[in-house]
């Protein structure tokens, strides 16, 4: 079955400002022809209007991009079924005086098919057969089902709805439903038509920029309560140890990614840390992140620590993830009140690195790392005991510092370059928050930019 074609009304100038016709593709032209023309076209000229209006196929691949429309004018499409040929749309100029090219649609079919990215209006004439109210049907029936579909098709074009005069109550409905503004059929001019053609447009576009602002002050909200929760206020009242903490996410233009941390001071003196790096990056990441560090404080404080405390938050994670394949890499580690020992456990997770007065930096023994939690339904994480001494710096962090790139090759620093890097920076004098912020400036400078993965640095010092 032959597709129909959908009509389209020739307007003059439609392409450099000439009307071209039928049966020839030169630029002369008959001053006589520029006069609008508002009779349907007949079945043996649709060839004719295609040569000024594009199909939609060709509309498609020849579109001017949105910052060249105002170079080639404004396309609007009025999508009306008049049999009796009463709506007429007068030549209509845009602000700088060039004439509002026009598409035709019988109905929502075939104007989805002429919906192309140049056209910046659609007008819909609210009689068109489905959108009349019909008294036989039921209470419920939308009288406006049409338009709202429109809506839903081309939610970023300025809709404006044709009514009748008699009619200005529905032509409000419309307004409140979603259109720009309404006209009425029967007193269009092109005055009138292209004033409100151009407010329509511009109050689209105003709209969209508001919605965008709305949506990225939410975003920015629940970011906001995320980053509460990855990124807590240390407990450590009642220590000396002195507590930095740097946070980076990987994904552009994000505030959170998947990696949190926490540190608290329980009454009996000890002062228990953490970091961890759930897989993946964005909101359902992060929000596990938080889960788990709540969950790790809540059992701190119950007096967990080691294989208990880990295979409880496996337990947490394996209820709270999404899907079977993620998993969360973690290191713990338990300072004894006095200060000169700890027990430390790693999940999957790199082992901190520990600086002492006259002594180059090292990383803490990691032979018996157990595997991250959530691949392994028994498995176990043996807490080892080291000595700290009696002055020291102790940095936990996530493998987003260790494996950014080096130059332009596939180098990674990895442990031993960041080792490396700590060992020079420590040299220079210094320490807590500016060893940190220099350490994650550096790993981006030898990236050459952003990280791609979250980075999440802790630091304690006694």
């Amino acid at each position: 079955m032959p597709v129909p074609v959908p009509r389209q009304r020739a307007i003059p100038a439609v392409e450099g400002g000439q009307a071209q016709d039928a049966h020839t593709t030169t630029d002369t032209h008959d001053p006589q022809d520029e006069r609008p023309t508002t009779d349907r076209p007949a079945a043996n000229d649709i060839q004719s209007a295609e040569h000024d209006l594009e199909t939609p196929a060709d509309d498609a691949a020849h579109a001017p991009a949105p910052a060249d429309r105002d170079a080639t004018g404004l396309t609007i499409l009025v999508i009306e079924d008049d049999p009796a040929g009463s709506l007429s749309i007068p030549e209509v100029p845009d602000a700088a005086g060039k004439p509002i090219r026009v598409r035709t649609a019988r109905n929502l079919t075939e104007a989805e098919r002429l919906l192309t990215d140049d056209v910046s209006c659609v007008l819909l004439d609210l009689a068109l057969p489905g959108t009349k109210p019909d008294r036989t049907e039921p209470e419920h029936h939308d009288e406006l089902g049409t338009l709202r579909h429109l809506l839903r098709l081309a939610p970023h074009r300025a809709v404006l709805a044709l009514t009748t005069s008699g009619d200005a109550e529905r032509g409000a409905e419309a307004v409140r439903v979603g259109a720009q503004d309404y006209l009425f059929r029967d007193e269009l001019d092109s005055r009138l038509l292209g004033r409100a053609i151009r407010y329509a447009v511009e109050r689209k576009r105003a709209d969209i920029a508001q919605q965008g602002l709305t949506e990225s002050r939410l975003r920015a909200q629940e970011n906001a309560r995320l980053e509460r929760g990855l990124l807590p206020t240390p407990l450590l009242d009642g220590s000396t140890l002195r507590f930095a903490a740097r946070y980076r996410p990987g994904r552009s233009r994000a505030l959170l990614g998947g990696d949190f941390y926490d540190t608290v001071r329980t009454p009996d003196g000890t002062v228990h840390a953490m970091i961890g790096d759930v897989c993946g990056h964005g909101p359902d990441e992060a929000a596990l992140g938080v889960e788990l560090r709540i969950a790790w404080r809540a059992l701190t404080f119950a007096g967990l620590c080691g294989d208990e405390l880990l295979s409880t938050l496996q337990q947490v994670l394996e209820h709270e993830r999404s899907d079977d394949e993620i998993f969360a890499t973690l290191c713990t580690v338990d300072i004894a009140p006095d200060g000169r020992r700890a027990g430390l456990c790693l999940a999957g997770h790199p082992s901190p690195l520990i600086s002492t007065p006259g002594r180059p930096a090292v990383l803490l023994p990691y032979e018996n790392n157990g595997p991250a939690l959530g691949l392994l339904p028994k498995a176990r994480w043996p807490r080892m005991q080291v000595e700290l001494g009696p002055s020291w710096s102790l940095m936990l962090y996530t493998d987003g510092l260790i494996e950014g790139r080096i130059g332009e090759g596939r180098k990674r620093l990895g442990q031993e370059g960041m080792v490396e890097m700590i060992r020079r920076q420590r040299e220079q004098g210094l320490s807590g928050e500016g060893l940190l912020e220099a350490a994650m400036n550096e790993v981006r400078d030898l990236n050459g930019g952003d990280l791609t993965d979250d980075v999440a640095v802790l630091l304690l010092d006694r």
